[in-house]
């Protein structure tokens, strides 16, 4: 059963901050289970709370909701970033997307996304980008669906590990010689 034809998006409101907080959260709880360095702070709701508010008040983000029934269910943060090397010169980067999941595989986060992108390209994006966890296999396939490809990749390891891992401080002063 689709349900997207019953979901509205719109542009978040300031009434919405305590359910988008949530969601975030969620989708945050969501990427620890991918991977350890995605290991989640202390403090993370309160980072949360204060990402939300900075997305809602700024112009180079853009914050949508899905609701439905009155309940959000789905939320998508992006930011236009400028392209400083490439053309076209601005970027719309996907930070966030989060369906709860009983509204999964029913055309939300679809939606999240069309919406999202035409309103990035009417502040000028010239291209759509999508952050997700490497190990997001779901979200892969998602954005590949919809068309989008990869770009770059980022590679990531401990500062301890890499010094155990690759010689240690003996090993840096050997390769400045």
């Amino acid at each position: 059963m689709r349900l997207s034809s019953s979901v509205t998006v719109r542009a978040a409101r300031q009434s919405d901050r305590p359910g988008i907080v949530e969601l975030v959260l969620r989708a945050k709880r969501l990427n620890e289970e991918f991977d350890p360095l995605l290991r989640l702070s202390p403090t993370v709701s309160q980072a949360v709370e204060k990402y939300v508010d900075e997305a809602l008040q700024s112009s180079r983000s853009l914050v949508l909701v899905a609701e439905y029934e009155g309940k959000l269910v789905g939320v998508l943060k992006a930011d236009i970033v400028d392209r400083l090397f490439y053309d076209p010169p601005l970027e719309g980067i996907i930070r966030e997307l989060y369906v709860l999941p009983e509204f999964r595989r029913k055309g939300v986060a679809s939606l999240l996304v069309l919406e999202g992108s035409r309103i990035l390209k009417e502040r000028d994006a010239g291209i759509i980008t999508a952050e997700f966890p490497s190990l997001h296999k779901i979200a892969a396939e998602f954005y590949e669906n919809m068309k989008f490809r990869p770009i770059f990749s980022k590679y990531a390891i401990e500062t301890e590990k890499t010094l155990r891992q690759n010689g240690g401080l003996s090993r840096v002063a050997e390769l400045r010689r």
